[in-house]
């Protein structure tokens, strides 16, 4: 007994599409597996006067809509037992948040001119185990990917700084 394959699904026209997208929901249609009596195999999406029909598949209507737009969360008070923080007390704290930054930035800012000259030198060179050029570059590549590094960490704290009051 041999078995044979084919597909019969009905053609969709384009206007048969187009209107169905129109409506915003989409019929999808169910799939049979059907074996006659001589044993042949024939897979389509409609049941027709074969026997021995089973569905492999049925697709129900897929329906398309617009999330709802997000609420932002309500504000709410500060509850009255919420520990507060004098004006002097902030400043202090504020004072000492901008110190930090701008020893994070100097410290920051050395790095970065250690790397750059790191990549220079490391350009400049050719060690003897890069016998192989894509040795070199990838090392190169690495001096770059840190020079990169550092400079991106020196914007973040520059943002940092222009954000505090």
């Amino acid at each position: 007994m041999t078995t044979r394959y084919s597909f019969q699904l009905l053609p969709i026209s384009l206007l048969a599409l187009a209107s169905a997208l129109s409506y915003g929901t989409v019929h999808a249609s169910t799939l049979y597996k059907c074996v006659d009596e001589s044993g042949m195999v024939l897979y389509t999406n409609q049941k027709g006067s074969a026997k021995n029909c089973t569905v492999l598949s049925r697709d129900l209507p897929v329906s398309t809509y617009s999330a709802p737009p997000r609420q932002p969360a309500p504000r709410t008070a500060t509850p009255d037992n919420f520990p507060k923080v004098n004006g002097d007390t902030q400043k202090s704290r504020d004072g000492d948040r901008r110190k930090i930054l701008d020893q994070e930035l100097a410290t920051e800012q050395q790095n970065l001119e250690k790397a750059k000259k790191d990549l220079a030198e490391g350009e400049a060179t050719r060690l003897g185990d890069e016998k192989n050029y894509q040795k070199y570059l990838d090392r190169v590549q690495r001096l770059k990917d840190n020079v990169t590094l550092h400079e991106r960490n020196i914007e973040a704290l520059k943002r940092e700084l222009a954000n505090l009051k």
